[in-house]
C-alpha cells in the first residue's frame, strides 16, 4: 500500500515530467481524492478541456482499476504562468 504522502510526491512528480517547468500543488483531501494547481506556460492557447487532458495523462494509470490509489481528483485549477 502507498503511503498518502508518497502518492502525493509521485502525483507531483510525473506531473511535473509531463510538463516540464511546471509549477504543482498536490493537496491530499479524503480517502484517495486529491486536489490539484498546476500552472505552466504550457497550456497557453489549450482549450480548458486539453489542458486537463495533458494533467491527466500523467496519472492515468494511478486511477485504473477498482483499487487504483487515486479515487478521484476533486478540483484542479489550471493557470497559465
Amino acid at each position: 500500500m502507498t503511503i498518502p504522502s508518497e502518492l502525493s510526491s509521485e502525483i507531483k512528480q510525473r506531473i511535473e515530467t509531463t510538463i516540464p517547468g511546471a509549477q504543482v500543488e498536490v493537496i491530499q483531501g479524503g480517502d484517495r481524492h486529491y486536489t490539484l494547481t498546476v500552472i505552466s506556460n504550457t497550456f497557453n492557447g489549450l482549450s480548458q478541456v486539453k489542458q486537463q487532458q495533458l494533467v491527466y495523462s500523467a496519472i492515468t494509470d494511478l486511477m485504473a482499476g477498482d483499487n487504483a490509489p487515486i479515487h478521484a481528483i476533486d478540483q484542479m485549477v489550471l493557470r497559465v504562468s
